[in-house]
């Protein structure tokens, strides 16, 4: 709300959208403060089932698209997709065996695993074009950018959290 122009505000206003003002918390990003409402608010019999879409949360400033990354660390327990015009990104825990099962009419093939985190000493995948096989990876080393999807499930194991990545189709 710190930046939002007066016209919208009012605009939202005159609706009888109810306002709520964070502006003075300046150690949080916008969509850290919205995932907190968010999960204050759902019922705890939903919580264990959550997932937030955030539709443009890629592709502006890129300070703010980092900030983004950084929300889905710091509720790392939640599911939290971020949604582009062209690509979606959700974290990985490595706490978690994960099977990622692609809507091929939708989504790729393009994709990616970052350890944006921390490095990642040993990562294995199955259903990619270059599956990683108790592979490293780190930045300023190797990271699964560039990948394809090449059935309808990707299995992924890691010692680290990761970033999945992948492209989404124009519809």
């Amino acid at each position: 709300m710190d930046s939002i122009r007066k016209e919208v505000l009012d605009f939202y206003r005159s609706l009888g959208t109810k306002i709520i003002d964070k502006s003075h918390d300046q150690d949080t990003t916008d969509l850290h403060k919205c995932i907190t409402y968010i999960w204050d608010f759902a019922p705890d019999a939903n919580k264990s089932t959550l997932c937030i879409l955030v539709a443009g949360a890629l592709g502006g400033r890129y300070d703010h698209e980092m900030g983004n990354l950084n929300v889905l660390y710091c509720f790392s327990s939640l599911r939290i997709v971020l949604l582009s015009d062209d690509s979606l990104i959700y974290l990985l825990p490595r706490t978690h065996h994960h099977e990622i099962h692609i809507q091929t009419c939708v989504e790729g093939p393009h994709c990616g695993l970052i350890p944006i985190g921390a490095p990642s000493g040993s990562s294995t995948t199955t259903g990619l074009r270059w599956n990683l096989n108790n592979t490293e990876m780190r930045f300023g080393g190797l990271i699964s950018s560039s990948n394809i999807v090449v059935g309808e499930k990707v299995t992924v194991q890691s010692d680290t959290d990761l970033l999945w990545t992948i492209s989404i189709k124009k519809l």
